[in-house]
C-alpha cells in the first residue's frame, strides 16, 4: 500500500466538491486547501475535509490530555514522582525557551501558546514514527502523523503569524507598523515580504522533514522489513523532536521580535 501511494504522492489534486463553486467563500476554500497524495475525505456540509488528519489529530489530543490529567491529578509539592516529573520538566523547558526568545518581562504570557505548539508537534511527529498507522486500512489514502499533511503545518504557521502580530499590536498599537519602514523607508517591500515568508518557511520546513522521514522508513520497511529500518526509525525520533523544538523556538523568536523596541 505504501508503494502504491508513493506513485501518486506528489500529484496535486483539487478534489473538493461544493454546492456553489462560483461563490466567493468556496473560491477561498479552494485556494486554502492543498492536497498532496491521496486522502480519505469526510463530508462536512458543503465541504470535504481530510478525515485521516482529523482522526490522527484526535489521537494526539487524547494522548496529551491523558498524560496531563494523569501527571497532574495528584500533585506532590515536595517529592514529585512519575508523570508529574515529566510534566514539570516539560513546563520548565517551555518556560526557559519562552524566556530566552521573548524576554523576562513578557514570556509568561506566551508560555501556554508555545507549550501547546511544541507538545502538539512533538506528539504528532512521534506518533508518525512509532505508531503503525499504515496497518489501519482506509477506503482511500492512509493514516499518518497530522504534521505529515501540509494543511496542518500551514495552519500552525498561520497561528504563529497571528500570534506575533497580536503581540506587537497589543504592546505598541498602530505604531507597530513603523517597523516596516525602519531603519529606512525603502525597506518597506522587503519587510512586508519577510512577514509573508515566515509562515511559508515554518510550514514547509516541518512538512518536508516529517514527510521525507515517513517516506524513507515506509520504503525501507516495504523492501527490507527486518533490521535495516530500525536505526532510521531511531534517527526519525530524534529529528522529529528537533523539528518540534525548531518550530517552537522560531515561534518564540518571532513573538519576541514583534515585542522588542525599534
Amino acid at each position: 500500500m505504501v508503494l502504491s501511494n508513493l506513485e501518486t504522492l506528489f500529484s496535486a489534486s483539487s478534489n473538493i466538491n461544493h454546492a456553489n463553486p462560483s461563490g466567493i467563500g468556496n473560491c477561498l476554500f479552494d485556494v486554502a486547501e492543498v492536497s498532496v497524495g491521496q486522502h480519505f475525505y469526510w463530508q462536512l456540509g458543503d465541504y470535504q475535509v481530510h478525515g485521516q488528519v482529523l482522526l490522527t489529530s484526535w489521537v494526539v489530543f487524547a494522548i496529551i490530555a491523558t498524560l496531563s490529567i494523569l501527571g497532574n491529578s495528584k500533585l506532590k509539592v515536595e517529592t514529585p514522582e512519575g508523570l508529574q516529573n515529566l510534566t514539570e520538566y516539560i513546563t520548565e523547558f517551555v518556560r526557559d525557551l519562552a524566556k530566552t526568545q521573548i524576554g523576562e518581562e513578557e514570556y509568561l504570557t506566551w508560555v501556554p501558546f508555545l507549550g501547546t505548539i511544541f507538545l502538539f508537534i512533538f506528539v504528532s511527529n512521534w506518533s508518525g514514527a512509532l505508531f503503525p498507522w499504515r496497518l489501519i486500512e482506509l477506503p482511500n489514502g492512509e493514516l499518518a502523523a497530522p504534521t505529515n499533511d501540509i494543511n496542518t503545518t500551514v495552519a500552525l504557521a498561520l497561528l504563529t503569524s497571528i500570534a506575533y502580530f497580536y503581540a506587537g499590536l497589543r504592546k505598541k498599537g498602530i505604531g507597530y507598523f513603523k517597523r516596516y519602514v525602519e531603519p529606512a523607508a525603502f525597506l518597506l517591500p522587503i519587510n512586508i515580504l519577510e512577514d509573508f515568508t515566515k509562515p511559508l518557511s515554518l510550514s514547509f520546513r516541518l512538512f518536508g522533514n516529517i514527510l521525507a522521514d515517513e517516506l524513507v522508513v515506509g520504503v525501507l520497511i516495504a523492501l527490507v522489513p527486518l533490521v535495516v529500518p530500525i536505526p532510521l526509525m531511531l534517527l526519525g525520533l530524534f529529528t522529529s523532536a528537533i523539528q518540534a523544538l525548531v518550530f517552537a523556538t522560531l515561534a518564540g523568536a518571532y513573538i519576541g521580535e514583534s515585542l522588542e523596541g525599534h
